[in-house]
């Protein structure tokens, strides 16, 4: 049998729980039954692929999530509106971002890398 991963909060060091889509998100039905890792005591918290089980990214505090949210709204028009598909966009934001393709994920993003997204995926969609 395999032990269970542990996740840390990045904020306080406190192990981050799982918990469902309905406890955060109460006026959100749609995301009732997904999973999500949260450390209570900072409210971080962070998807669970529903496949893997892995998170999807790091945990995030409300300022870090508010920055993601900006970023992908300015990334996501990337591959939405232009002939570039998810993949190509992220690699081409990885490029960009001087990172590996692997590492390249809004999810696992800081505030300030964030801001660097908007900023970049601007400007291409400006062009």
């Amino acid at each position: 049998m395999t032990r269970p991963i542990n996740y840390f909060c990045p904020y306080c060091g406190k192990v981050a729980v799982m918990v469902t889509g309905k406890r955060l998100y109460p006026d959100r039905e749609d995301l009732y039954r997904r999973k999500f890792l949260r450390c209570e005591p900072c409210d971080a918290h962070v998807g669970i692929d529903p496949i893997t089980k892995y998170p999807l990214g790091f945990l995030a505090d409300a300022r870090t999530r508010r920055a993601r949210m900006k970023a992908h709204k300015a990334f996501d028009p990337i591959w939405e509106k232009t002939p570039f598909t998810r993949t190509q966009a992220y690699r081409w934001l990885a490029e960009k971002l001087d990172m590996t393709a692997d590492e390249c994920h809004i999810a696992r993003f800081d505030v300030e890398t964030c801001k660097k997204v908007v900023e970049i995926c601007e400007r291409r969609m400006n062009k």
